[in-house]
């Protein structure tokens, strides 16, 4: 089979690969489609690194197929996997972590958070930019029968990220959410805000991506290049600020701007990677009473409950989808999804 491997450097190579056979404990997925992330963009642009790396305790291994938004069904089933983890013909997602499996992080479902070093699935190991994928069984996510495979892949990442993020905010209805950055978990984050009952307000410097959030519900959308994004929300909020505030975009100047759009006791979080920020703790954080979060992707509970939101609550995640890509076009894909310019991308091997 052919897979998308990154090379360094802005380039990657269509590989060939042996088809995957699962071993004991193990599923192979036939993927059906497998979401461009922008946390893809930093392997992508990275020089080339014969020996790999490591960050943050996640290793990198150089050669493995890109893609860690896998989404498709179960196309052969190993020793020991009993009828109630995978069955033939399954329709999946794939929670894109394993871990040692025992440790209270693992046990929670928290994998990438494995004491004892997670593998990611398309940076650590094979990913889902391929006809087929080998992964653990205990992995997998039930994909429900109203969602499509390209709504799977987005919460297998982008989407679930923004669910995770908005649960850590402990979102509720009726709440001013601004969220900071119009990209795919940008986006989602606006979908499923204005699902739960928020006032979103959605800030972007791309008129192509304040469009979408626009289209996708937020009550205003805000030029952050051509207005100081603090005194436009503290405007739409009586001068106080939002209950809460939502960091997607990395920007060191967007990541400062949420904490001080954030009103005294709210709760600023931040998700997007990488990067710095810069703040003058006394005034953005102690004298307002600003509590400040981190959020990293979900859990295999969280993907699961955001799936079931999104089949429940009919939320068109489709619409995040602006290119659709063949595996042999992932050069061009990635060309274009670099220019951080569209929705959200997604490679269907066909």
């Amino acid at each position: 089979m052919k897979g998308v491997v990154f090379t360094g450097d802005r380039n990657l190579e269509l590989r060939d690969f042996p088809d995957p056979t699962p071993g004991p404990g193990e599923v192979v997925l036939e993927i059906k489609a497998s979401g461009m992330c922008g946390s893809d963009l930093h392997v992508y642009r990275e020089p080339a690194n014969p020996e790999g790396s490591e960050a943050g305790g996640i290793a990198r291994v150089q050669g493995v197929i890109a893609g860690h938004e896998p989404c498709g069904i179960v196309a052969a089933v190993g020793s020991g996997v009993s009828e109630r983890e995978a069955t033939i013909g399954q329709r999946v997602m794939d929670h894109h972590y394993d871990g040692c499996g025992t440790c209270k992080h693992c046990r929670g479902g928290w994998t990438q958070m494995c004491l004892e070093g997670a593998t990611v699935y398309g940076t650590g190991g094979n990913g889902g930019h391929a006809h087929y994928m080998k992964v653990p069984a205990h992995t997998l996510v039930p994909l429900p029968d109203e969602l499509s495979f390209e709504t799977g892949a987005a919460i297998s990442c982008g989407t679930g990220t923004a669910w995770g993020a908005l649960k850590r905010l402990n979102l509720q209805g009726g709440e001013t959410l601004a969220i900071f950055g119009q990209g795919p978990v940008g986006l989602s984050a606006t979908q499923l805000a204005v699902a739960m009952g928020a006032r979103v307000i959605a800030l972007d410097v791309s008129p192509e991506r304040r469009k979408m959030a626009e289209d996708f519900g937020a009550d205003v959308v805000i030029d952050a290049l051509s207005n100081d994004p603090v005194e436009a929300i503290r405007d739409l909020t009586h001068g106080e600020g939002a209950h809460k505030t939502l960091d997607c975009s990395s920007a060191p100047q967007a990541r400062a701007a949420a904490v001080r759009a954030a009103r005294s006791w709210g709760t600023a979080c931040f998700v997007g990677e990488r990067g710095d920020v810069r703040l003058d703790v006394s005034p953005d954080l102690l004298r307002r009473q600003i509590t400040l979060v981190g959020s990293w992707t979900f859990s295999k509970q969280g993907q699961a409950e955001c799936a079931e939101f999104v089949a429940d609550r009919k939320i068109a995640v489709d619409k995040l989808f602006t290119h659709r890509w063949k595996l042999e076009e992932a050069e061009e894909a990635y060309k274009l999804f670099d220019t951080q310019t569209t929705g959200k991308a997604v490679i269907l091997p066909g």
